[in-house]
């Protein structure tokens, strides 16, 4: 245990951990701006542009993680050479980030789409009586007012994607569970390491669950 607890293992374990964090918080604004555009597409009285969007949602929520992340990270070549003829690598991280925003926008699209139907009826109708559109009525009137109602899912699913980005560790991203890979393989001790992401992950979702308290507690009062 004590060789692996060097400084330069630890800032080691932190950079994984810092990766993991920059993936998540990638995904979930990228992941936000799907969710909102997919929810309003889901809501929307065009039969197609709902039907593509509940499509999105199902396909995304309905298979796991990890396939998502081995499709773009192995599918997708293929089918980029049988299309071109072209043999294309694709970079770990931006697979991890693609893959990880997509699932994140169909859950967030439910989230926006559950606090945008929470919304009083009574804006609706005023916004209807003042001719004003579906899509400036949507992003200028109702979504800051259903935002607030979903800040704790959208915390959830933030602590959620800081989790499942250990996934990207299957395709070589050298986020924490890599590193912690790495030690295990170099020292043959996955104990200690495994520890160690243990509580970086936990330390990582309290002060997010802090951060996020401190956020309502403020939201709250400006109400």
């Amino acid at each position: 245990m004590a060789r692996v607890l060097t400084p330069d293992n630890l800032l080691f374990l932190l950079k994984g951990a810092g990766i993991s964090l920059a993936l998540a918080l990638g995904a979930l604004v990228i992941g936000m701006v799907i969710g909102v555009l997919m929810a309003a597409g889901c809501l929307s009285k065009s039969k197609i542009l709902n039907w593509l969007c509940k499509g999105y949602v199902e396909l995304f929520r309905g298979t796991p993680m990890l396939l998502q992340i081995m499709f773009f990270y192995l599918g997708i070549p293929v089918l980029i050479r049988l299309i071109t003829g072209v043999r294309v690598r694709m970079d770990v991280y931006a697979v991890a980030l693609t893959a990880l925003s997509l699932n994140s926008g169909a859950y967030q699209c439910e989230l926006f789409r559950a606090g945008i139907q929470g919304v009083e009826k009574g804006q609706w109708e005023a916004c209807e009586t003042l001719g004003i559109s579906y899509w400036p009525m949507m992003f200028k009137i109702i979504l800051p007012q259903a935002f607030k109602r979903i800040i704790p899912p959208l915390v959830s699913e933030f602590i959620t994607l800081i989790k499942d980005s250990s996934l990207a560790s299957c395709i070589g991203a050298a986020e924490l569970m890599y590193n912690v890979q790495v030690l295990g393989v170099e020292y043959y001790d996955y104990l200690t390491p495994l520890v160690l992401a243990g509580i970086m992950y936990l330390t990582m979702t309290l002060v997010i669950s802090w951060l996020a308290r401190k956020l309502e507690r403020r939201l709250a009062v400006s109400d």
